[in-house]
């Protein structure tokens, strides 16, 4: 049985990483001028100087590490986003360092090969130490300590989910006790975790303080209960969390507004719903695709004569899809197939070795190059660089019926590229798993995000492996 003490363990990381930090600007320095050179020369500062610069750089770290998330509780992050913290904390870091340097204060005689040591060292320090510190708390949480037992008051498909997921993860050290809950026979297991009695139990058991957390997991018929044992939970000390049984409904972080002292949750945050988000995104889009049909014009040039050449029928492929809000519009590729009479080509997918894709229109499919004339498209607005593929009618009222949340990929313009495609669902792959990659973009998008998306594109998202 453990407390929370993750303020004290904060304490401990904070002088940990202090040190840290003042043992890399050193090594830093003895890197530069002794083990790379034969000591500091003529008009080079001495250590002194250096040393006197950690009493703002050690504070001024440790209040980056705070801002950027390094001190949150870890049991339960994954190391990457640990990482990814101590890195960015050190890269605003040294940019604020080099602005106040040499920018500001003007003391240029600081050696700029001793502040990109410096950075290297401490990012690999505190990073190490954070990975090693990590494994032995895995170590010692697998051998019966450092455990943080929790009780579950409620039994939902949410208790059987967080179960599963502590079960799945042994190395964030925690036991769940058991369940209460008034509908289900005290003696029912789940995997091992029994249902001890019910709700009323909490009252007795609380008392005894053996409990780390208490989770509750009620199942929404039961929300009724919900005031009354959080204000028991309260009065006990122990530190209480909720985990709402429509977690399907909602996403993994909501977007909540404040009317006036009254909590309002948005069942889905679009960023793209915001004015200024929209402009931005508008702007990238007419500019982009401008480029690229510059770019471009050659390649497609050549695209449409090899196509004209091959066989019979016009250059560019019109198809109707549906886009933004649910609107259709008609989206140019260059035709890849013999050309079919009126309504055939929308009765299904083509398959594999499909006879009527021709010789050149193969080529192009696979090289995604029969999507260059959709630069048009996006500029016309009908779509956008980056965000979910477009669908035909046909099958966005099949797939609407068939898949839970599909038509949420209308909130945003489709793109000519997207986070599914750059992930490889592209052509006959998974219609649910490109969801949930197309839910993810739109719930997160940011013109980085757009960014990343577009350069994975360049590296990955042109050969369709899946394309017939």
């Amino acid at each position: 049985m453990i407390k929370d003490n993750q303020k004290v363990f904060n304490r401990l990381l904070t002088i940990m990483d202090a040190a840290l930090t003042a043992v890399s600007l050193i090594l830093a320095y003895i890197i530069k001028f002794y083990i790379l050179n034969d000591g500091p020369g003529v008009g080079v500062l001495p250590i002194g100087d250096y040393i006197m610069l950690l009493v703002f750089i050690v504070p001024g770290y440790i209040f980056l590490y705070y801002r950027c998330g390094v001190y949150a509780p870890k049991r339960t992050v994954r190391r990457r986003y640990e990482i990814y913290g101590i890195v960015k904390a050190n890269t605003i870091g040294l940019a604020a360092l080099i602005i106040i340097l040499y920018m500001i204060i003007r003391e240029i005689n600081f050696s700029r090969s001793v502040m990109a040591f410096f950075y290297v060292l401490n990012v690999f320090l505190t990073a190490s130490a954070r990975i090693v510190l990590r494994k032995s708390l895995q170590t010692i949480r697998s051998k019966g300590y450092n455990l943080k037992h929790i009780l579950l008051v409620g039994y939902s498909r949410a208790a059987e989910e967080y179960i599963d997921r502590i079960l799945d993860n042994p190395q964030w050290g925690y036991v769940v006790c058991g369940i209460l809950d008034d509908h289900i026979p005290s003696g029912t297991l789940y995997k091992g975790v029994k249902v001890l009695g019910s709700t009323g139990n909490l009252e007795i058991i609380l008392p005894e303080n053996k409990l780390d957390e208490i989770a509750i997991t009620l199942s929404l018929k039961d929300y009724d209960l919900l005031e009354s044992i959080v204000g028991i939970c309260e009065k006990s000390g122990v530190h209480t969390k909720f985990i709402p049984d429509y977690n399907k409904l909602i996403p993994t972080r909501p977007y909540t507004e404040d009317l006036m002292g009254l909590p309002v949750i948005n069942i889905r945050y679009v960023p793209l719903t915001n004015t200024g988000n929209i402009v931005t995104k508008r702007i990238m889009d007419i500019v982009g695709s401008l480029v690229g049909i510059i770019l471009t014009s050659p390649v497609m040039l050549a695209a449409a004569v090899l196509v004209k050449l091959g066989s019979p029928g016009p250059v560019i492929f019109k198809q109707e899809r549906v886009g933004l809000h649910n609107k259709s519009f008609y989206m140019y590729k260059f035709r890849s197939m013999e050309q079919q009479p009126p309504g055939e080509e929308k009765k299904a997918w083509t398959v594999k070795n499909d006879p009527r894709v021709t010789g050149i229109g193969r080529f192009l499919r696979r090289t995604s190059l029969d999507e260059l004339p959709q630069l048009f498209n996006i500029l016309k607005g009908d779509m956008s660089l980056v965000g979910p593929r477009p669908e035909r009618p046909l099958f966005v009222e099949k797939f609407r019926e068939e898949i839970p949340r599909y038509m949420v990929k209308h909130q945003v313009r489709p793109g000519l590229t997207g986070w599914a495609q750059v992930n490889g669902l592209r052509g006959d792959t998974s219609i649910r798993k490109r969801i949930e990659y197309d839910i993810y973009y739109i719930e997160n998008w940011t013109i980085g995000f757009d960014i990343k998306i577009i350069f994975m594109t360049f590296f990955t998202g042109f050969i369709n492996k899946n394309a017939y």
